[in-house]
């Protein structure tokens, strides 16, 4: 009896000191998260190595990941206070990319598409995929996608550049790619895009905007990530001759700037990372959120004191980015991260959802107060000087 005793007692203090040790609790942690007056952020499912986001017709949560595996989490279905999650795909190519349309979920892996037919009604036993397409490169680097379908129906699909910085003659690199839902009709939307993790259309205009990863080995404060908008096909961002609105590579920014370049509709800080962006147009956050872009920032790594681990917002007025500011910061604490936002996704209800790979885990960011704040900013346009 006495050394039951002793053991769970060891064990209860090994917990502990592990405890300590990892900064606490998931709930701990996330009171450490800092909102404007009014929000409030729960945990939503654990899900492993949880990237991208999706919302099928009855609710499901479709979550891709860069392991091999690709989720489902299950509205309206709690374990212990959070939703319950079913695995719907294994050993997968780096699914990090997924999107809905109709009753099927299409998972993006590095070089094909694939697709899963009535899905939602057949999560325990989920069917065999269709292959749309296994057109696109298999270079591991910047070669997981985020994929999305646009107002015109067709599927969006982006190609990384397959290095930090270089040229190659194949225009699928360094682009948005676009193709019919049965993979026909492929073609290069955006050109001299590095690498976009995130993007959305905005629900006024109906345009595309989308993140981009600055390259790397330029310094602390060198290049700026981006957000950029596309109002039409055609048009080059710059990659990898210029950087941000006017900043010149080391070594290819003597070829001068591409036909049809196209600056940032704002530049945001160096090596924050930025994936995942949604405009928001629910109705739970106040109205001065409603049009505005939510961003992830996954968090730096090529930079002596890190930055990002966080979500900001973009603010949108006629169409053109305005300011800059961070809506919810603490995934960062004394420059160690105990978590890195990915993806943002809203739900039917007007909450945003966010993903973490690092902790394995989905938040929900809900508004409860009755007047709403906005967050504190921490940056300008180099537009605006």
């Amino acid at each position: 009896m006495r050394s039951t005793a002793v053991a769970f007692c060891l064990v209860v203090s090994l917990g502990l000191i592990l405890s300590v040790a990892t900064g606490g609790t998931a709930e701990s942690r996330l009171d450490r998260i800092k909102l404007p007056p009014g929000f409030r952020i729960a945990l939503y499912a654990e899900v492993p190595n949880a990237r991208s986001m999706t919302l099928g017709e009855k609710g499901t949560l479709f979550v891709g990941t860069r392991k091999g595996e690709v989720y489902a989490v299950l509205p309206g279905d709690t374990m212990e206070g959070t939703h319950r999650v079913v695995t719907i795909a294994r050993k997968l190519h780096s699914p990090n990319g997924v999107a809905f349309r109709g009753s099927a979920l299409y998972v993006a892996e590095i070089s094909r598409i694939l697709r899963y037919d009535g899905i939602e009604s057949r999560l325990s036993s989920p069917p065999a995929p269709v292959v749309v397409t296994d057109r696109f490169p298999k270079d591991e680097h910047h070669g997981w996608k985020f994929i999305r379908f646009g107002p015109d129906g067709m599927l969006y699909v982006p190609v990384g550049a397959p290095c930090n910085v270089c040229e190659r003659d194949d225009p699928r690199y360094a682009a948005i790619l676009r193709m019919r839902p049965d993979g026909t009709g492929l073609e290069v939307f955006a050109s001299g895009v590095r690498n976009t993790v995130g993007f959305d259309w905005n629900p006024g205009t109906g345009e595309l905007w989308f993140t981009d990863n600055g390259r790397d080995m330029m310094g602390d404060d060198l290049p700026p990530d981006e957000l950029n908008r596309a109002p039409r096909k055609g048009l080059h961002f710059g990659f990898p001759y210029i950087h941000g609105e006017n900043l010149p590579d080391p070594e290819f920014g003597a070829r001068g700037k591409p036909a049809g370049f196209t600056p940032p509709e704002w530049e945001l800080p160096a090596h924050v990372a930025s994936l995942g962006m949604r405009f928001y147009s629910g109705r739970m956050f106040p109205p001065g959120y409603r049009g505005q872009v939510f961003i992830a920032e996954h968090g730096s790594w090529n930079r002596s004191k890190p930055i990002g681990y966080r979500i900001s917002l973009v603010r949108v007025e006629g169409n053109r980015a305005t300011s800059y500011e961070v809506f919810a910061d603490g995934w960062l604490q004394e420059d160690r991260a105990w978590g890195r936002p990915v993806d943002v996704q809203e739900m039917r209800d007007g909450s945003l959802l966010v993903s973490d790979d690092m902790a394995g885990r989905i938040y929900r960011i809900s508004y409860e107060g009755k007047s709403g704040a906005p967050g504190l900013r921490t940056g300008k346009s180099r537009r605006d000087g």
